[in-house]
């Protein structure tokens, strides 16, 4: 394998941080936006929404991510294994999102099976383009500490992308339609679907794959899926993910019926007026959108502290760490009464920061299993391990989206209500806090059983660089 030693560029960082900008456009609004599409938009009713995104979900998550991940891993260019996916599913990436959000007029059945089809599609692309993209972090460098870098400018452009999806787009889509969300959303889409993938785009031309495995080291998928069963640190790194995406999908979803429900809106509208903001229409959509800006923003910002730390203390501990401070701050919530909107927000702005600094590490922990792989077994196979992560990923996000209908109805949430018995709001305050907070509690736990630590990350730096080093000799 070519040595691999060499700091990166800034260019070739903000060029990489792009491709995610690029996804989490469509990734934000599919996670935020999907289901409100179905049934408000293009009125397909919630049962059948609900099924398809479960079961599609469900789906891709299980057969696209490894079959995608065996093929990448297996792909020989001019450009390398990752870069060239990436190249040729910017284009029919961008179209497939805009065909995913639009309306055409079809019949209840016609729009059922257009819903399936585009959004089958849609994930298929999705996992084509972002999962090589995810694996090129693991071959554009060796170095731990430039890892730990490019993920850090790799997730302000999640949360930047995450900012613009959970803050801006619902009164944009509003704009642009003048009051028809169904033309607001297809012109909405066909804007950021054009962003994304010039955005790809650039991602494809600035970044260079540099560890490339030698041909004797190429592997069979048989011999794939045998180092993954045996890796430990892989198989922990599956169940954290899933934990991670689990806790993010039921608190996230759950934000909303909070301030529906929960949060006083005389008091809500007194914090605004007292910062000079007055005649809200719907206080508490407005205070939902301002709550979910304050974490992004921190977020962001604990991002920028959390390279410095990892290079410091190594990444698992300071994984640990911060989630375990972050899920303190999920947990008082429960503790919070209606009126406490400045606990609140401030609360939210330290969960942010916290939870921040780990946003980078878990992708940087997974390049990390991909060394440890090859570091054990001599093979390298970058993709399939990343491909297992994306599944842990999604994984999460369809269970923890699911808990959050399961609780609603188990604490007899009725929307047609406008005011919620008392055992209805208590439930809500109880899943956005501490149920919430259990699988992140779990993960906690389950990173005391993970081996690499800071020591054993400069140990398979070191051994991997002198591997490198005597093949080009």
């Amino acid at each position: 394998m070519s040595s691999n030693s060499q700091k990166l560029s800034t260019l070739e960082k903000i060029g990489y941080a792009l491709g995610d900008l690029s996804a989490n456009l469509i990734f934000q609004t599919l996670m935020t936006f999907l289901a409100y599409f179905y049934t408000d938009i293009y009125k397909i009713p919630t049962g059948t929404a609900s099924a398809i995104i479960f079961f599609v979900g469900l789906f891709a998550a299980i057969i696209f991510n490894p079959i995608i991940g065996a093929l990448a891993d297996r792909t020989k260019s001019r450009w390398g294994k990752f870069r060239p996916w990436i190249l040729f599913t910017a284009v029919p990436f961008g179209i497939i999102s805009i065909l995913t959000f639009s309306t055409p007029d079809f019949s209840d059945q016609g729009k059922v099976i257009y819903a399936f089809i585009t959004y089958t599609l849609l994930l298929l692309f999705y996992a084509a383009n972002n999962l090589p993209y995810s694996a090129l972090s693991g071959v554009i460098t060796g170095n731990m500490a430039e890892r730990n870098s490019i993920s850090s400018y790799r997730f302000i452009a999640v949360m930047a992308a995450q900012f613009m999806i959970q803050v801006l787009l619902y009164p944009v889509v509003n704009y642009v339609g003048e009051g028809n969300q169904a033309i607001g959303m297809e012109k909405v889409m066909t804007y950021l679907a054009i962003i994304g993938t010039v955005l790809l785009l650039i991602t494809f031309f600035t970044t260079k794959e540099r560890i490339v495995p030698k041909e004797e080291n190429q592997s069979s998928i048989k011999e794939d899926v045998s180092d993954l069963v045996k890796n430990k640190p892989w198989l922990i790194m599956l169940v954290l993910t899933t934990l991670v995406f689990i806790s993010l999908a039921l608190k996230g979803g759950m934000y909303i019926y909070y301030f529906e429900n929960y949060v006083s809106e005389p008091d809500l509208i007194n914090f605004f007026e007292s910062i000079g903001i007055s005649n809200l229409d719907d206080a508490p959509g407005y205070g939902f959108s301002v709550f979910n800006a304050g974490g992004i923003i921190f977020m962001i910002i604990g991002i920028l502290f959390s390279k410095k730390l990892a290079d410091t203390y190594g990444k698992r501990d300071v994984f640990g760490v911060a989630l375990f401070i972050a899920t303190l701050f999920i947990v008082v919530f429960y503790f919070y009464p209606p009126d406490a909107i400045i606990l609140m927000f401030s609360t939210q702005i330290l969960h942010g920061f916290f939870y921040g600094v780990t946003i980078p590490l878990l992708w940087a922990m997974i390049a990390d299993v991909a060394d440890y792989s090859e570091w054990k077994n001599n093979r390298r196979a970058t993709a399939i391990i990343f491909s297992a992560m994306l599944v842990g990923l999604k994984l999460g996000l369809t269970f923890g989206g699911s808990f959050v209908t399961l609780l609603l109805g188990h604490f007899n949430y009725d929307a047609a209500l406008e005011l919620q018995d008392i055992e209805t709001i208590n439930g809500i305050k109880i899943s956005m806090s501490v149920y919430a907070s259990i699988p992140f509690f779990l993960g906690i736990i389950l990173l005391k059983f993970y081996p690499i630590n800071k020591k054993m990350e400069l140990i398979i730096e070191e051994d991997l660089k002198q591997r490198r080093i005597s093949t080009t000799e």
